[in-house]
């Protein structure tokens, strides 16, 4: 049940693909960023609905623009000329944004004119063709036609599109929950003082912002202790959710008992591990339905807290948001131009911490998957395949976070 990242990459890809379309509802349009859109957004009318300026400067005819033309008024963004069509002896100023008036079909821009006695001319070596310098009537897109499909996460750009579209509210898909337990007799609550043995529950924060970043509703339930009995009673409660994350209790210890529970609970298991470092002992799998119960699927994340947040970002991440209605949900990667050499490491794929300032990528000095302040000094994963060696100056892929 061990499989390579890559099968394990694919087995996540291909379970994802078959999620049905979640619920849909209401959402205000400033509340939409990071929403998932249910109901795509067509264009009210053409984009722009006239042809634009890109540019100050004249509107002119572009086979004239050499001669002396007279400037004979002004347009403003927000205005409309309704003086003399433009000819060749004649031109308009116009602001960024304007509509070009009628007879014109490009903007000199005001910069590239010499103005004097009310007229301009182009400068000296300056040339101007027709449609330079505007933006034609539905250029970007035509009334009725879709701009934004259902599907996308919304964002900044997709706020502004659905605004200019004149879109008060969209219909969105509802936000996927996520049952999160970390397991361990290790454990205390952030609140608590611990004890000389102990730590504290850094992970089922740091699962619960990953969940929220990637459009799910957070859900954290109490520490499961290292028993049977408290991981069923996890699994019981966490299972109302869309999702369940564990994180600890699914290595080969003694008291890693989260597989023996959840097989308990007819749970059928696509992976019990990836060749990845860090992060091996990571599981996937699916609870069947049970009674009105419908069936759930879960992820058992190791306990180190890097391995928790790699898993996550490689895994976890892309499952959820295709869970919450998302199209194309596939992890984040990038490419990056290595800055030092990396020693290879037969049998594993690497996901290092790691920083990419620019184009460039170099490993953070970490002391393993429990380095918490070396994680947050990273902003990505560099990917090493297994078995080779990394040179300065090599492109590789990044996972982003």
């Amino acid at each position: 049940m061990v499989v390579d990242f890559e099968e394990a990459l694919e087995i996540v890809r291909t379970v994802a693909s078959k999620f049905k379309s979640p619920p849909m509802e209401d959402c205000a349009l400033l509340d939409c960023a990071g929403r998932v859109l249910a109901v795509g957004v067509n264009a009210d009318r053409d984009q722009p609905p006239f042809d634009r300026s890109t540019r100050d400067g004249f509107a002119v005819r572009a086979d004239a623009a050499g001669a002396s033309l007279k400037i004979i008024g002004q347009v403003r963004a927000g205005e409309v000329w309704a003086g003399a069509d433009v000819d060749g002896l004649s031109a308009i100023e116009i602001m960024t944004g304007a509509p070009i008036p009628a007879g014109a079909d490009a903007v000199a821009m005001v910069e590239h004119v010499d103005r004097a006695d009310g007229a301009i001319r182009l400068a000296a070596g300056r040339g101007l063709v027709p449609g330079e310098n505007v933006v034609p009537r539905a250029a970007e897109a035509r009334a009725g036609a879709e701009v934004l499909a259902a599907g996308t996460r919304i964002g900044a750009a997709e706020i502004a599109l659905a605004a200019a579209c004149g879109c008060c509210t969209l219909q969105v898909f509802a936000k996927p929950s996520v049952g999160i337990v970390s397991t361990g007799d290790e454990l205390v609550e952030v609140a608590e003082t611990p004890g000389a043995q102990q730590i504290r529950n850094s992970n089922s924060y740091a699962i619960a912002a990953l969940v929220a970043s990637s459009g799910g509703s957070p859900e954290r339930l109490e520490i499961a202790p290292d028993t049977l009995a408290a991981i069923r009673d996890r699994v019981e409660r966490g299972r109302q959710a869309d999702l369940l994350v564990f994180s600890g209790g699914v290595s080969m210890g003694q008291y890693d008992l989260v597989e023996e529970v959840l097989a308990e609970f007819g749970a059928e298991f696509l992976f019990t591990g990836v060749n990845m470092q860090p992060g091996k002992p990571v599981v996937f799998g699916r609870l069947p339905a049970r009674g009105e119960m419908p069936e759930r699927y879960f992820f058992g994340l190791p306990g180190n807290p890097i391995s928790v947040q790699v898993t996550f970002h490689s895994f976890v991440d892309s499952l959820l948001r295709a869970l919450g209605g998302e199209t194309a949900a596939t992890p984040k990667w990038a490419q990056a131009t290595l800055l030092e050499g990396e020693a290879a490491k037969a049998g594993v794929t690497r996901l290092l911490p790691a920083r990419m300032d620019g184009i460039g990528v170099r490993v953070v000095g970490w002391q393993g998957s429990g380095d918490l302040a070396a994680n947050a000094r990273a902003n990505c994963y560099a990917k090493f395949l297994r078995g080779r060696e990394y040179r300065k100056g090599e492109v590789i892929r990044v996972l982003l976070r």
